[in-house]
């Protein structure tokens, strides 16, 4: 396949002021459509990132399973089986370079489910995978929107050449009608309960032996730590898209996702990163560690400490930081990763972790790609060693992981990339959500307690799903 198979066209650019709150846009603008996204990034306190992206009208669509790759383009659609990170790559290199803006002008907007291990390492695939999904999903939008919130000036950009004058005053309009963002009401939040009936797809004795097993491969000296966890099934009692708008409420995070893959809806504000790569440089930051928010600032600030000074939680953080540190080394100029904040606290809805960031510059002969081959998956979602604890994860869970643990972000046609972890996600499918939490197995976890944190971790997204419960009723 050559890369002009499917040629970019220069899109069409457009400035306007305002600063629109980017959920009310989207649904105004593709609330109806069977295909679009939106990524925004919000801080606990009403903050928000400078940026929030959303898009639609896809040009191209791009799938994969295994090897077998379903690329659309133009209503056509071609199979070919092939690696699907070298033809997503070279669907983003046939991308215009003179762009107009240099934030995120367009590209690759999806995920790459957690079974794209398989392509990076010799994994066993012995699982079940009862939903079905796309490995990997991704849209190349014909419209780009990017809400620049600090200018409160909106770029456009229209990918396609027919009719981009009718658009661009169609989005227009709706820019301008729409309403500034307002901060989320506190007692919106409190009437949240997590009162909704969730069906596991394991035991609680299953799950604990599960513990039990890893255990034994830790003390044996095969891994030090493995990630388990379980997919809760739920009825879907309101639109995908308000379970995302709960979100934003009860737990704002660094990456808040909508994603609306025809039917496949992905709901998301995941607190960590994978990796991120602009222009030459390279970050990705390591989270682990966690302590609930304390009622009042004196008794936070007692958990801030009290966590940082846990011999458990500080060994299992040092290990991740190795691991990121080894994982970039793969892609960067040697001597150029550097460990730019170690041990800071950082504060979410209801959580706090510990993070560290680290950096580097990568490689002339290595892009995004290489990257997330060499990152992919995320050590806290899988454990250490990376392959052991792989291979470990699929004998002693009980179904493919699908998007969660995966990456979700795009890569842009200006070679960078921005990927999170798929976790603290909801996923939609035929009429089901389903969401997964798993808890980080080391020598001296107790079982039950392992078992209660994958719970405590849904229970969190619970209270998103019964918010837009209310709200919707």
């Amino acid at each position: 396949m050559s890369s002009s198979l499917f040629p970019v066209p220069r899109p069409h650019y457009r400035r306007f002021r305002g600063s629109p709150c980017p959920l009310t846009l989207y649904r105004r603008v593709y609330g109806e459509e069977r295909f679009g996204f939106l990524y925004e990034s919000l801080e606990e306190r009403g903050g928000r990132d400078r940026y929030s992206f959303l898009g639609g009208k896809p040009r191209v669509l791009f799938r994969s399973k295994g090897d077998v790759c379903d690329i659309e383009f133009d209503g056509i659609t071609h199979h070919l089986r092939h690696d699907p990170l070298t033809l997503l790559r070279r669907l983003v290199q046939v991308g215009s370079t003179a762009l107009p803006i240099s934030t995120f002008p367009g590209g690759a907007v999806g995920y790459l489910g957690y079974d794209m291990i398989r392509f990076l390492a010799k994994i066993p695939d012995r699982n079940p995978d009862p939903l079905e999904l796309p490995e990997s999903q991704f849209i190349f939008p014909n419209e780009i929107i990017v809400i620049d919130h600090l200018d409160e000036v909106v770029h456009v950009l229209l990918y396609d050449d027919g009719g981009h004058v009718e658009r661009a005053a169609e989005l227009a309009a709706a820019i301008d009608s729409c309403p500034t963002p307002a901060p989320a009401a506190s007692n919106d939040v409190a009437d949240a309960s997590d009162d909704v009936p969730l069906t596991a797809n394991i035991s609680r004795e299953e799950f604990c032996a599960g513990v039990d097993r890893a255990k034994q491969y830790i003390r044996s000296g095969e891994i030090f730590q493995v990630v388990l966890s379980q997919r809760f099934e739920f009825d879907l009692p309101v639109p995908p898209i308000d379970l995302y708008a709960a979100l934003r409420t009860t737990n704002p995070s660094p990456y808040m996702y909508y994603l609306h893959f025809d039917d496949l809806e992905i709901a998301g504000s995941s607190p960590e990163m994978l990796a991120r790569l602009t222009g030459r440089r390279v970050v990705t930051r390591p989270l682990a560690g966690t302590r609930p928010r304390g009622r009042d600032a004196a008794q936070d600030e007692a958990l801030a400490e009290e966590l940082l000074a846990d011999p458990k939680e500080r060994a299992e953080h040092v290990m991740l930081v190795d691991l990121a540190r080894n994982d970039l080394g793969r892609v960067c100029i040697p001597g150029s990763i550097n460990i730019d904040e170690f041990f800071d606290v950082e504060r979410y809805a209801k959580v706090m972790h510990i993070v560290s960031n680290v950096s580097g510059r990568i490689r002339d002969d290595r892009d995004a790609f290489d990257l997330f081959r060499s990152t992919f998956p995320a050590g806290t979602v899988s454990g250490a060693p990376k392959i052991r604890a792989m291979q470990i994860i699929d004998e002693l869970e009980t179904v493919r992981r699908g998007p969660y643990a995966g990456a979700i972000g795009y890569f842009s046609y200006l070679g960078d990339m921005d990927l999170c972890i798929g976790i603290r996600t909801i996923f939609a499918h035929r009429g089901k959500g389903y969401l997964q939490a798993g808890a980080g197995i080391v020598a001296d976890s107790d079982p039950v307690t392992e078992y209660e944190e994958t719970h405590s971790k849904a229970r969190g997204l619970v209270r998103a799903i019964e918010l837009a419960r209310r709200r919707h009723h």
